[in-house]
Parts: structure tokens; C-alpha cells; sequence
């Protein structure tokens, strides 16, 4: 496991970020908030964009080059919050120059490859810290706090579809920029993962609309992950045009009862009974994340999540693109304890 003894934190960090999108700004305004911080370097795809956001934030420095940011000496802590493709070259690099990582999910596009970053991270000995805010929300923790109410599991049905018209024309909805979309989405497995545990296999079938070779107006993607305990789930994630109407819900099915969790509502249901429960709000996860971090660099506080249980929802994932692109059903290999 991925369980270093780093060294503690003693002096302001400096901080470089890599991305000039929604994560990258909730992430510069945490840092500025935070004074064991020095948000020192931006870099980003549009250097007009970061060049705003450096204005905004900490009048931090605008680079044109991640490659540079990367090698500055006095930036100990690099976030990285740009497109997926681009996760694990930065990651790799930024390590390579002996820097902590916070990276957004995914790790990688590719497991093997985010595999390699896990383990050079461990020879450096930096932190590498993967993103999951999803485990820190409301929904979550909701799931987590009823689950044992529900008696033995026996179904789960994630759908996360979203309505968009017309489709934004930007990088999530680019097939290699954003990759598979239970990749990209890396999120939607996860947070099954995290509460029901071990994968036995997994089935999946996609589809997109698209009117040019790079971009799409729509993607449709549904999966089947059999559990080790016999729980079988259904993950369901869309997004564009072609989506009529926007859904966020799970639905959890025990023999006791049923966890049912609809955009801001969650509700616990028995037969003749049904209980409405009080869920947290989602706003803010990505300061609460960056502050974790910050705490176990400083402090040796322990984080919420580690990369190899992020690696192993990216196996899950990639198993899923297989099945998709073969029509086969994929068993996933046990995990090595």
C-alpha cells in the first residue's frame, strides 16, 4: 500500500498549478486561503486564461510551459487539473523533479501507466494524492452512514446523465482529450467501489453521436459490475444532446430495505415506511480536499483516500472499455493484498 513516512512540512509551500478550468480555480482559491501555502506558478492550454487567473488568485505568475513550471525550484507542490489525457505525462514529470502531486481523476487514461507513477512516487518518496471528492460528499456519506440499516445487499443503480444543448464544443467531450467515458468519469465506479469492495466482472456497451472525428454531441455508456459479494450493480452515464432529461440518482436494495438517493433528497425505504433523511451539502469539497492534504504533508494527518484504490476503480474502468469494445464480459484479476 502506498503508505510512505514523508517527512513533515515545516515552511510555506509553494505551489504550482497546472490548468485553468472550474477545479483549477476552487483550487487556487483554496490555496490563497491557506497560509501554509504560496501559490507561486500557473500554467494552462490558453495563456490568456491563466494569465486571469493568476490575477485573480495570489498574482501568481502566468508560464506558457507546464514542462518549466514543473522544474522551478521553488515550487514544492504540484496540482494538476487539465485534461485527462494529459494527467499522467505531468505526473510523471512533476515527480521526475521530486515534487508532491495532487492530480484530478484519473491518475492515467491508462492503468499500467498510472501503475508506473504509483510506484515512482514511492522511490521518490512524494506524496501522490488522486483526487475523489465524490467520497467526501454528501451522497457518500449518506450511503455510508444507512448502508448497514439495508441487511444483505443485493442491487445497486447508479445513473448520472446529464441533458446539454446544444453540446459544449470542449474537452469532455473529446474522445481522446477525456478518454473512455467510465475513465473520464472515473468518479461514477468509485464511489460503488469504495462502500461494496472487489469487482469479480464487469460487462459494458457504449454509443456516441457525433457529427466530426475528435468530438461528440452525446455519449451514452452503461455498465454491469458483479461484485465478489454477489451485489450486482449498474452504473449508467451520459451526457449532451441526445439526453432528454438529466438524472443523478442511486438506488441501494438490501433485503431489509432500500437507500434511495435523488439529486438533494435521500431517502430510506421499508416496506410501509418510508423515511426522509437529512444529506450534507456538496459545496466546497475541493477546499476540504486540498486542506486534508495539507495536513498530512504538515501535520501527518491520514487522507481519505489512496492512490491505489483509485488505480484499482481504473482497472475496473479500463476492464469496462474492454468489454464495450469486444462485447465480451471481463473478469477483473484479483487484487494482490
Amino acid at each position: 500500500m502506498y503508505n510512505l513516512e514523508l517527512p513533515l512540512i515545516s515552511k510555506v509551500m509553494g505551489v504550482g498549478l497546472v490548468g485553468t478550468g472550474y477545479a483549477a480555480k476552487l483550487r487556487a482559491e483554496a490555496f490563497q486561503k491557506d497560509a501554509r501555502t504560496d501559490l507561486l506558478a500557473i500554467a494552462g492550454k490558453n495563456n490568456e486564461r491563466a494569465l486571469a487567473l493568476t490575477q485573480t488568485y495570489n498574482q501568481a505568475e502566468a508560464m506558457n510551459s507546464w514542462q518549466q513550471l514543473v522544474q522551478r525550484e521553488d515550487i514544492d507542490l504540484v496540482v494538476i487539473a487539465t485534461i485527462n489525457l494529459d494527467h499522467g505525462k505531468i505526473t510523471r514529470a512533476a515527480l521526475e523533479n521530486d515534487k508532491h502531486v495532487i492530480v484530478e481523476y484519473p491518475l492515467a487514461v491508462d492503468a499500467q501507466e498510472a501503475e508506473q507513477l504509483i510506484a515512482l512516487a514511492k522511490a521518490k518518496n512524494k506524496l501522490l494524492h488522486v483526487e475523489h471528492i465524490e467520497l467526501l460528499g454528501g451522497w457518500h456519506q449518506t450511503l455510508k452512514q444507512n448502508i448497514d440499516n439495508l441487511g444483505q445487499l443485493f442491487y445497486a443503480r447508479l445513473s448520472t446523465i446529464k441533458r446539454e444543448y446544444p453540446a459544449p464544443r470542449k474537452w469532455t467531450y473529446h474522445h481522446d482529450y477525456f478518454g473512455f467515458p467510465l475513465v473520464g468519469a472515473l468518479s461514477r465506479l468509485h464511489r460503488l467501489i469504495d462502500v461494496f469492495g472487489e469487482v469479480v466482472s464487469v460487462n459494458c456497451h457504449h454509443r456516441y453521436w457525433e457529427t466530426e472525428t475528435d468530438y461528440y454531441q452525446t455519449c451514452l455508456c452503461t455498465a454491469q459490475l458483479c461484485f465478489k459479494s454477489g451485489l450486482l450493480a449498474q452504473v449508467i452515464y451520459g451526457k449532451g444532446e441526445t439526453i432528454w432529461q438529466s438524472e443523478r440518482k442511486l438506488e441501494v436494495h438490501g433485503e431489509n430495505g432500500g437507500l434511495i438517493l435523488d439529486g438533494n433528497q435521500a431517502m430510506f425505504v421499508q416496506m410501509g415506511e418510508t423515511k426522509m433523511i437529512d444529506m450534507g451539502a456538496r459545496r466546497g469539497l475541493f477546499a476540504k480536499d486540498t486542506t486534508m492534504v495539507l495536513d498530512h504533508l504538515f501535520h501527518g494527518q491520514p487522507l481519505y483516500v489512496t492512490p491505489e484504490a483509485s488505480l484499482y476503480t481504473l482497472k475496473v474502468a479500463s476492464a469496462a472499455s474492454q468489454a464495450a469494445a469486444t462485447g465480451l464480459t471481463i473478469f477483473i484479476k484479483k487484487e494482490e493484498s
